[in-house]
């Protein structure tokens, strides 16, 4: 029992009795007053002292803790989450990673394609126009090869440096890299170009821009063609 008299005087320190200056209790127990079980630092309830060790306390991080990375396997707090820091895609969207805007629909995309394409294939017979007699068709095969020489070189520039051809932009449409939304890198740009370009240069012409086209319709959920696979990039629209 406490011999500590209500009606006395108060002790030092603050008005309340000192609980380290009471003897032990027989048989091992606490003294009357204090409390048992575990200390708040084991507690495992949820007190003040059950996050001690985990938000800066003394216990500091578990062994193999990343002592930058909160418990609950979340990124930190002072980090935005995927899809919403600096060079993402903005603003959530109606695509298929948080933040994206909505993937941009094939009627644009082939809208924008015919826009480029006759653009590039117009300068292409102006230059070799005076070369050429194009109404007996000769000449046709040195200004498509020519077309297709500048239409590389065209896209690649265009897409390193905003995503957008003129085709794309008067179609609203951009080219973003999946990984995070940011305009395509250079090595991206070249690539997807090349991939567009080269193979139907070489052998296919016309069959392979089908087929390439073809396997972007069947894909899900980025409806990415084969040149978008191959550069890591997709088509969003800038309508949000």
């Amino acid at each position: 029992m406490s011999t500590h008299d209500p009606s006395g005087p108060q002790p030092e320190g603050g008005g309340k009795p000192s609980f380290d200056k009471q003897p032990p209790q027989p048989g091992g127990g606490t003294p009357e007053g204090e409390p048992s079980g575990p200390t708040p630092s084991s507690d495992q309830s949820g007190g003040p002292g059950a996050y001690q060790g985990t938000y800066g306390g003394s216990g500091g991080p578990t062994p193999g803790q990343d002592p930058y990375r909160n418990p609950y396997g979340r990124p930190p707090y002072d980090q935005p989450p995927p899809g919403y820091g600096p060079g993402a895609y903005g603003t959530p969207g109606a695509g298929p990673v948080p933040g994206m805007p909505p993937i941009g629909t094939w009627p644009r995309r082939i809208v924008a394609r015919l826009i480029d394409y006759a653009l590039v294939q117009a300068v292409a017979v102006i230059i070799v126009g005076p070369f050429v007699d194009l109404g007996a068709r000769n000449g046709s095969t040195e200004a498509f090869w020519l077309g297709c020489t500048i239409y590389f070189v065209y896209e690649a520039l265009m897409l390193s440096r905003d995503g957008q051809t003129l085709g794309k932009k008067a179609m609203k449409i951009r080219v973003a890299m999946l990984v995070d939304g940011n305009k395509p890198t250079q090595s991206a740009a070249w690539t997807r170009a090349a991939v567009f370009i080269v193979p139907a240069v070489l052998c296919c012409a016309a069959l392979w821009w089908i087929i390439d086209g073809l396997f972007g319709v069947f894909d899900t959920p980025y409806r990415q063609c084969l040149h978008d696979k191959a550069a890591k990039t997709v088509v969003v629209t800038t309508e949000v």
